[in-house]
């Protein structure tokens, strides 16, 4: 019987086991879970930001040797900024971070204007009603929209061909350009008065005192990089694994076997070479730093990873616990729910969910049946 990747882990020295089990979203069997609160997770993407931007701001204005700096403070940032809107922010739209319905809205509306994203009324509206109701996966669903309208990929496309639409996506100027419009005017509509406000002071303040002391390139490379084109590229690559399509003629279409059937979790790592070389070992620790961290840290960021809980338990109370909360519930025998899926590795997960888009119905996924929709909703849809 082959023994589970994070299992494999526990030959390696304990001080290194909390690191591993943030890393690969996993817990080990009977590890105890950190202290963690909905106001740690709200300090330390802040903070994250604030270090991350600061950094790169100091480096650029330095000049020389210290530009290598840069790219590290971007993706402390960009961490920072991709926790705020996928906990943080997600929390507030169910009203469960800290079940206070008048401060959940506020930092709602502060994160929808500090990163400029769909505003927060709009979007906890139809993430609740389209997202995680009897519409999941459908043609209603944004999450679907942006596949088929966002990204141009369909039912029946090969798994290559959906691989060369996304990438040719993210590095494309003139999607990320559109990305970038639509988020602005997807956060203007109809965004509360106060939503407005706090944009405008933010950017407004920010932007008088980068004209006051000469510090637009430090501005636009430390903060505008982050925010725009990274976002947009880990926000595309997330939107790739969160579910997968229902294969065609599968009924019935409702029910906790079929919900749940929808999303899995995503690990992050591959099994260590226990009894190996020295060798094995140094090439795995080479994998695990360059290949799984990027993927962790900079798009399969915070509760990303163990998602299928949220969808089980979408106002859990322990939800800022996920990783242990999932393990827990797994444990406990998943309560009525069918066993829980997972899957290694981000690009299996993405090929997972390209080979179900494939297996789909192409009548049931196709474009056209889809009402009018603008590019403000669908790009909005890229995070839902």
């Amino acid at each position: 019987m082959e023994i589970e990747p994070r299992e494999t882990m526990r030959a390696l020295p304990g001080f290194l086991q909390t690191s591993l089990t943030l890393l690969t979203g996993k817990p080990l069997s009977g590890q105890r879970p950190p202290r963690w609160s909905p106001t740690y997770h709200l300090v330390a993407a802040v903070t994250a930001m604030l270090v991350g931007t600061g950094g790169a701001a100091a480096a650029w204005t330095a000049g020389a040797w210290w530009l290598l700096a840069v790219p590290p403070g971007w993706c402390v940032t960009l961490h920072g900024m991709r926790n705020l809107r996928m906990m943080v922010f997600h929390q507030c739209s169910h009203r469960n971070m800290y079940r206070h319905r008048r401060t959940d809205t506020a930092i709602g509306r502060a994160v929808a204007a500090l990163l400029v994203i769909q505003n927060f009324q709009r979007y906890g509206r139809e993430h609740v009603a389209d997202h995680h109701a009897v519409h999941h996966m459908t043609l209603r669903d944004p999450t679907v929209q942006a596949f088929l309208i966002g990204l141009g990929l369909r039912a029946g496309m090969t798994r290559a061909q959906m691989w060369r639409r996304v990438l040719g996506r993210i590095v494309s100027p003139v999607f990320h350009a559109r990305f970038a419009v639509s988020r602005a005017r997807s956060f203007w509509s109809r965004a509360a008065p106060g939503e407005r406000a706090t944009a405008v002071a933010l950017y407004g303040g920010a932007l008088a005192a980068t004209g006051a002391t000469g510090t637009w390139a430090a501005f636009l490379v430390a903060w505008c990089v982050p925010l725009v084109p990274l976002f947009q590229v880990s926000n595309t690559l997330r939107l790739c694994v969160k579910h997968t399509f229902p294969p065609a003629g599968l009924e019935p279409r409702r029910g906790r076997d079929y919900f749940a059937g929808l999303t899995n979790a995503i690990f992050i790592g591959e099994a260590a070479p226990v009894g190996g070389r020295p060798r094995d070992w140094c090439r795995w620790a080479a994998r695990m730093l360059c290949v799984h961290v990027p993927s962790r840290y900079l798009v399969l960021t915070g509760d990303t990873v163990v998602h299928d809980y949220h969808h089980r338990y979408p106002t859990a109370r322990d939800w800022y616990d996920y990783l242990f909360a999932r393990q827990r519930d797994l444990d406990a025998g998943h309560r009525g729910w069918p066993p829980y899926r997972h899957v290694w590795g981000l690009v299996p997960a993405i090929d997972l969910v390209f080979d179900s888009l494939r297996a789909a119905d192409p009548d049931e996924y196709h474009v056209g049946r889809i009402a009018a929709v603008s590019s403000r909703e669908i790009f909005a849809a890229f995070d839902d």
